[in-house]
C-alpha cells in the first residue's frame, strides 16, 4: 500500500466516510475516488475540503465501474442507516443490492475491500457478541436495517470466490464530528451536547427492563478515529479475510456518556429520565459489548477511547467550536 494508490470510498458526504477520506488526506492519499448522493447542502462541508480525483452519484456507480479505472482499493461504507426506516425494500436497495453490486466488481477484479456491517445485526444478543461466523445465519436482527446489513454478510460467508482481502465490519455505536446531518440518527454524544446547552439538563431514556436501572442501559461505544485508525491497519497489514467486530470492546452506560458530556462543559450534572418512545422501545438493545478478540489475534495494538475521553475530545475540540 502507497500514497499513489487509487482508492474508491462509498458514503462519503456522509459521516464516517468522510472522515476515513479526511484521513486519507492527511497521510498523503489523495488519489481518490468519492461516491454518494451529493445532493444535500448539509453534508457538504463533510467533503467540500477533502482532496480527491472525482465525486461520483452514488447511482451511477455501474456505470463508473464499465470505465475500467484502475482501482486499487474499496472501502465501502455508503448505506441507509436509519434504523426506524421500516420499508425494508429501501434498505435492500440500498445495503444489500448496492452492496452486491461493489462486491461483485471487487470479486471480478480481485480488488480487496472494507464494508461496513453493523452491530444491529445482533439483534438482542441472544447469541452474544462474537464475531463467528457460524452464528451469522442464526441472527435475528430487530429492524430492517439490520436485516439488510445481516443479509449481506450471509451473501458474502457463502461466496466461494472472493476478493484476495475482504473485511465486514460490524460497527457498534459510533460518534464524533461530521455527524450533524444526521438528525434523530446522530450519536447520544451529539444530542446530550446540543440538549444540555440548550435546556441546562439531559434527557434519557427510563430502562423499561428490570434488569437495569433507569441510565444504566449499556452500549458499547466507539470514537470515529478509533474507527478509522482499524480501517487503515487493516489495508496497510491486510490481515486474515473476514468479518470482524468494530467496537471498544468496554460496554459503557449512558450515564457514563452523560456526566462525561456535562464534564467537558464543566456543570454539574442534571439528568432526568423519560419513557422510551413506544416506536422503538419493543425493539430497544440494553446491552452492547464487542468481542474484539479477533481484531487483537491478527496483530491489532492501538488502545480505543473510553466514552469519557471520546465525549470530552469531542465536546472541547469540536462541538463547542
Amino acid at each position: 500500500m502507497n500514497q499513489n494508490d487509487t482508492i474508491l470510498i462509498t458514503g462519503a458526504a456522509g459521516f464516517i466516510a468522510s472522515q476515513m477520506a479526511k484521513m486519507l488526506n492527511q497521510r498523503g492519499f489523495h488519489q481518490l475516488y468519492l461516491v454518494d448522493d451529493f445532493s444535500r447542502e448539509d453534508k457538504k462541508e463533510n467533503y467540500v475540503s477533502l482532496q480527491y480525483i472525482e465525486l461520483i452519484n452514488r447511482e451511477h456507480i455501474e456505470t463508473f465501474f464499465e470505465r475500467n479505472i484502475h482501482i486499487d482499493f474499496v472501502i465501502h461504507l455508503g448505506a441507509r442507516t436509519d434504523t426506524t426506516e421500516m420499508d425494508y425494500s429501501i434498505h435492500e436497495h440500498l445495503n444489500l443490492n448496492y452492496s452486491k453490486i461493489v462486491w461483485e466488481y471487487c470479486t471480478k477484479n480481485n480488488v480487496p475491500i472494507i464494508y461496513a456491517s453493523s452491530a444491529a445485526t445482533y439483534g438482542n444478543g441472544e447469541f452474544g457478541y462474537d464475531d463467528k461466523h457460524a452464528i451469522i445465519e442464526k441472527l435475528v436482527p430487530l429492524n430492517p436495517y439490520g436485516v439488510s446489513k445481516n443479509e449481506f454478510d450471509k451473501f458474502v460467508i457463502h461466496q466461494t470466490t472472493t476478493p484476495s482481502n475482504w473485511y465486514g465490519l460490524k460497527f457498534f455505536n459510533v460518534y464524533g464530528p461530521h455527524e450533524n446531518h444526521k438528525g434523530r440518527m446522530a450519536s447520544v454524544v451529539y444530542h446530550a451536547f446540543h440538549q444540555i446547552k440548550k435546556t441546562g439538563s439531559l434527557k434519557l431514556f427510563r430502562s423499561h427492563n428490570p434488569n437495569y436501572k433507569d441510565g444504566e442501559q449499556m452500549r458499547d461505544f466507539i470514537y470515529v478515529f478509533d474507527l478509522v485508525n482499524v480501517i487503515f491497519w487493516l489495508m496497510k497489514e491486510k490481515p486474515s479475510s473476514g468479518i470482524y467486530n468494530l467496537g471498544s470492546g468496554k460496554a459503557e452506560t449512558f450515564l457514563q456518556l452523560g456526566n462525561a458530556v456535562f464534564k467537558a462543559l464543566e456543570l454539574e450534572p442534571k439528568i432526568d429520565f423519560v419513557d422510551t418512545p413506544e416506536d422503538i422501545r419493543e425493539k430497544y438493545q440494553y446491552f452492547t459489548e464487542a468481542n474484539m478478540q479477533k481484531l487483537i489475534a491478527s496483530g491489532y495494538t492501538e488502545t480505543f477511547k473510553t466514552i469519557e475521553e471520546g465525549a470530552i475530545d469531542y465536546v472541547k475540540n469540536y462541538l463547542s467550536r
